[in-house]
């Protein structure tokens, strides 16, 4: 260890060869076989034999030609000028006779002992396929015979680098070239490392580390790394040389349960990073280069990969019944490393829905979300989903679906993630009930999860949960007795809350008023009435026959749905060209579920607040003209079982 500490101190690493393929000029795949004329002359000296081999006399054969492993042969007849094969260690030279091609004779010479053998291709293109593609097979042959009898670790290290910058250099693309240097050094790794030391199996890996950009190493390359260099930090130069396999691995990657060693490499690697300062900051800038400078990522398997290894990760550290004391410090700093990972990645907004998504199910193990080092890591992660302002985001805290616990089940009051007396659970759900948590649906769908939280954080005075709680017993969503009378219990408890409470009873009595029997079954308001007008005009007198509603070319918004969902009779109501948006609309859904007639025209909804409206058999005429309908929500629309008629003019369809 002593002495591979001195080598990352010292060692230059040499600048990495640029990839011939990558830049201009034509590109080949590597022929193992196929037609091609074949012309064989002699050398020798003799009278008769320069007689027989000028181009008077010169005759070609056709041959389908087969490039094996050791040497040229004809699969089509062992006969005429393919009698018998041609090995590549008799190869001294292969080149294009480029004086040909103006007589479109696009020819190869192979130059061997006795002779020569040319090749003569339809195009020039071809003639460069075969040309390279045998060159490839000849220079691997006597790589592969010098790597295998050489004793000398210089030695084989300098004909790696030779055999690497062969690779980058070629024309040829195929997975092959870059996988023979790789099995090469697998093989040593994997049979041969008795004979080499730490030394010098580092100055292997390092040789071939410019080849892992195009291809994935290999298990035994994976073994090497995470024995020798994970969470060293004399090894921070060599992080440099994997990085381009690394952002290989997280942007192809498609399943790292097929291809565990991959994992574990890109595990061992960000660990190592962390531990070249034991800082944040290079983790950090490691996500953001795989994130890229842009606001959407382009690669879509970064952020699943990544998410992939720090679940590994956090298993790993928890996978024991109890944690040493002794490791307890190493544990932390592992977990500090890939909980940064996660952190980071949920900094991006173009990441946060899939990573969401991702954690919606609580994928980690019990043992971790009761262990408080970890649960404080993870809730700056939750907190972001909470503040995000998108509903799909910020709904990810709720159970994926009935029976499974959810993030709200793991920190809230007696949770098993909670450790601070139901904070952070009433922070989380404060941004959840001021955006969409606050509605009928959804605080009847989550109330035997919810209900004994909530009383007990409105019983300490906190002022989200005693609205949540004056909403429930408004929406009338408790049908046992006795839970109505815990909650005006617990509301009245405080000040807040008897305020509360006693607003909401001042309520149902005006609203009781409104909807009495009697009063008109049309009502339309002058165009520019606002909110206050409609709920002065509604509060005046009884309106329980009241069926068809018009504020078409008013100023009302969403802010009096409270009143327009009191009128039980409704089955008419025109908001066309009004500001009512997406809340007042959610409102309506849940409600006023015999509406037959909505008209939305010129109205700021979107798919947020269309969405509930699936909800909405009764409808029959729907009016979304000029509306930012999308062309998915409409094809769930068009499928409401009493709908007649849907205006989609002017929109997305």
């Amino acid at each position: 260890m002593a002495l591979t500490l001195g080598m990352a101190n010292t060692t230059q690493w040499p600048p990495r060869p640029p990839r011939c393929s990558s830049g201009g000029g034509p590109k080949f795949k590597l022929l193992h076989e196929g037609d091609i004329q074949v012309c064989r002359l002699n050398h020798s000296r003799t009278l008769i034999s320069k007689v027989l081999s000028s181009k008077f006399l010169r005759r070609w054969e056709a041959h389908h030609i087969t490039l094996g492993d050791f040497q040229i042969y004809s699969s089509t007849f062992p006969a005429g000028f393919m009698d018998t094969p041609v090995p590549y260690h008799d190869i001294q030279d292969v080149y294009t006779v480029n004086r040909w091609d103006t007589g479109q004779h696009f020819c190869i010479r192979i130059t061997i002992p006795d002779g020569s053998v040319l090749l003569r291709a339809p195009n020039a293109y071809l003639r460069d396929q075969w040309l390279h593609s045998i060159k490839w097979k000849v220079n691997l042959q006597r790589y592969k015979r010098l790597l295998s009898k050489t004793n000398d670790h210089e030695s084989l290290t300098r004909e790696l680098k030779d055999l690497v910058l062969f690779s980058l250099t070629t024309p040829l693309q195929d997975d092959v070239v870059f996988t023979v240097p790789v099995k090469i050094v697998s093989d040593i790794l994997a049979n041969h490392c008795e004979t080499f030391g730490e030394a010098a199996q580092k100055k292997l890996i390092v040789a071939l580390a410019p080849v892992l950009e195009y291809i994935q190493p290999s298990p035994e390359v994976c073994s090497f790394f995470s024995k020798h260099c994970k969470g060293q930090s004399q090894y921070f130069i060599v992080l440099d040389m994997f990085l381009p396999a690394v952002h290989r691995i997280l942007k192809h990657n498609m399943d790292f349960g097929k291809l565990p060693h991959l994992r574990m490499f890109v595990q061992d690697y960000i660990f190592t990073l962390y531990s070249k300062n034991e800082s944040a900051t290079d983790v950090q800038e490691f996500v953001n280069s795989m994130h890229s400078p842009g606001a959407v990522c382009p690669h879509p398997r970064v952020l699943p990969n990544l998410v992939a290894v720090v679940l590994a990760a956090v298993y790993s550290t928890f996978d024991q019944p109890e944690m040493l004391i002794q490791v307890a410090d190493i544990n932390t700093k592992f977990l500090l490393c890939f909980m940064t990972v996660l952190d980071t990645c949920a900094q991006y907004e173009d990441w946060r829905p899939s990573l969401a998504t991702l954690l919606q199910p609580i994928p980690f193990p019990k043992q971790a979300l009761k262990n408080e080092t970890f649960v404080l890591y993870l809730s700056g992660v939750i907190k972001l989903f909470a503040e995000d302002k998108r509903c799909e985001v910020h709904q990810s805290i709720l159970p994926i679906r009935k029976g499974k616990d959810g993030w709200i089940d793991m920190f809230c009051p007696g949770g098993i993630s909670c450790f601070d007396e139901g904070h952070f659970f009433s922070l989380i759900m404060s941004l959840f009930l001021n955006c969409c948590g606050k509605r009928k649906k959804m605080l009847t769908e989550l109330k035997e999860i919810i209900i004994g939280p909530f009383m007990l954080l409105a019983l300490r005075g906190d002022s989200p949960f005693i609205n949540a709680l004056t909403f429930m017993l408004e929406v009338e969503m408790l049908g046992d007795e006795n839970e109505k009378l815990q909650i005006v219990s617990t509301l009245e408890s405080t000040d807040e809350g008897r305020e509360c409470y006693e607003q909401l009873c001042q309520k149902r009595t005006k609203f009781r008023e409104m909807i009495e029997k009697g009063g008109p079954t049309v009502l339309t308001l002058p165009t520019k009435s606002t909110d206050a007008d409609l709920a002065r005009l509604l509060k005046s007198g009884s309106f329980g026959n009241l069926r068809s509603l018009n504020l078409a070319f008013t100023h009302i918004t969403s802010a009096c749905a409270e009143y327009i969902v009191q009128l039980p009779a409704l089955t008419h109501l025109n908001l066309w060209s009004t500001q009512f948006g997406d809340l007042g609309l959610q409102m309506v859904a849940e409600h006023l579920h015999h509406l037959e007639t909505l008209n939305l025209c010129e109205t700021p909804v979107t798919d947020v607040g269309l969405s509930s409206l699936v909800v909405m058999t009764s409808l029959r005429y729907l009016n979304l003209n000029s509306t930012k309908l999308s062309p998915a929500l409409y094809e769930r629309l068009k499928k409401l079982p009493n709908l007649i008629e849907i205006d989609v003019r002017y929109t997305d369809v």
